[in-house]
């Protein structure tokens, strides 16, 4: 596939764990690649190395997604000479603690860059995606977001309300074209679960095994492809069983 035939997809957070994974598979079946990130140059700069081993083009996108008016900054110069086909709204952060301890900014800070980060991105990119009559958007949410989980109130608040916003969107857009579905991963291998209790944990997952950032990343590439075609406003779980 020639660089002018080949289809681009935008992913926010994707220097590392589930996003690089998804901006490495996909990459692999032609996309080119907009990497989103917030600080980790070197992570960031190590996937894009790899898309552009395999092939693609990566474009480094550095910026905060809970902020507007940085993300206004980088992706409209962009959009005047490019939409994505595809976009992937992963960006977000864990402050793990009970409630009645957390304090405003662990609050703040997971709610804004999961649901304000899908709100900034995914207008400026659903705009010229309408206009194109065609796009597919898929939001990285949580099991967490799902069954609720206790110490993270926040954490389950800014993905449950991810879910919400699925739903809701694909049903304003599905005449024009525009697929908008949520993944939810359960225990994942990255660097957010390394310092959880491995020990404790597999007993409540029935495939009794974390699952890996690849596997999330092949259902997003199923989500893109054209057997997906009549699939929008799911939530599809990848979570070895631990909520059904």
């Amino acid at each position: 596939m020639s660089d002018s035939q080949a289809k681009l997809a935008l992913i926010t957070g994707g220097s590392r764990g589930i996003g690089a994974a998804i901006a490495r598979t996909l990459a692999g079946v032609g996309y080119n690649i907009w990497l989103n990130y917030h600080s980790n140059h070197e992570a960031a700069e190590t996937v894009k190395a790899d898309i552009e081993a395999s092939g693609r083009e990566c474009r480094l996108l550095p910026f905060d997604v809970s902020s507007s008016d940085q993300t206004r900054e980088a992706l409209n110069p962009l959009l005047e000479e490019q939409a994505p086909d595809v976009l992937v709204n992963n960006a977000g952060i864990n402050r793990d603690g009970l409630l009645v301890f957390m304090n405003d900014d662990d609050w703040h800070s997971v709610t804004n860059t999961t649901l304000s980060g899908f709100y900034n991105v995914t207008k400026i990119v659903l705009f010229e995606m309408l206009k194109h009559k065609r796009g597919r958007i898929i939001n990285i949410s949580s099991l967490s977001g799902q069954s609720g989980l206790p110490g993270q109130t926040n954490y389950a608040a800014a993905k449950a309300g991810l879910i919400g916003a699925t739903k809701s969107l694909a049903l304003e857009v599905a005449r024009k074209g525009v697929l908008v579905n949520a993944i939810a991963p359960g225990l994942i291998e990255t660097d957010m679960t390394n310092e959880v209790p491995k020990d404790r944990l597999l007993p409540m997952i029935p495939l009794r095994r974390f699952g890996t950032a690849e596997e999330v990343a092949g259902v997003v590439e199923f989500l893109c492809s054209e057997n997906a075609s009549y699939i929008t406003g799911e939530v599809i779980s990848v979570n070895g069983g631990m909520y059904v």
